[in-house]
């Protein structure tokens, strides 16, 4: 990372807010953090829209994840640019790659420990609160949240349903989002 200090603020991409990508980026706080996903994309796609967003994210000093599975993709394709990689993304039980930390996903105890165990750098948990990403998928509401979260031995980065109102009510340092964050059309 650019800087020393875990981003309080976070956007993850996927399809649904792709075409608002470079405004959403353009207007978060410098510093922020960035969770390039894409799934849908296949590996040449994935990295050239990778590089796009990559010319903003270096210019507002965000630190960029990628997922786990596509590590070395990115690796092979940004020659000499990998250095805005921060990490990479995914379950606990994602393999290292190199020297670059894990910021693991959770969403339960279980994935906690996981986490705790397998030195993630920070853990994402949700969801927090209902989310179009997974429609009617329980959500763990505040309390569980803050239950599990307790158990973690590095920062929580909340997920799931997060706008800027709901951080605000959950009083958490630290959130991510997709639609919250890049208002998906």
């Amino acid at each position: 990372m650019s800087c020393q200090t875990l981003p309080q603020l976070w956007l993850l991409s996927d399809a649904r807010n792709d075409t608002v990508l470079e405004r959403a980026l353009s207007e978060l706080p410098r510093g922020s953090g960035f969770v390039f996903r894409h799934h849908h994309l296949m590996d040449e796609a994935w990295v050239k829209r990778l590089k796009e967003l990559l010319e903003i994210a270096e210019r507002k000093e965000f630190s960029t994840l990628v997922p786990a599975g596509r590590v070395k993709c990115a690796q092979m394709h940004l020659n000499g640019v990998q250095g805005c990689i921060a990490g990479i993304y995914g379950p606990p039980d994602t393999p290292q790659a190199g020297n670059l930390p894990l910021f693991a996903t959770a969403h339960d105890v279980t994935e906690i420990v996981a986490a705790n165990l397998a030195g993630a750098k920070a853990v994402f948990l949700s969801p927090v609160f209902p989310s179009c990403s997974h429609p009617g998928a329980p959500s763990l509401g505040p309390e569980r949240f803050r239950e599990l979260a307790a158990k973690a031995e590095m920062p929580v980065i909340a997920l799931g349903g997060m706008t800027a109102e709901k951080a605000r009510a959950l009083c958490w340092p630290r959130w991510a989002a997709i639609g919250g964050l890049s208002p998906i059309t």
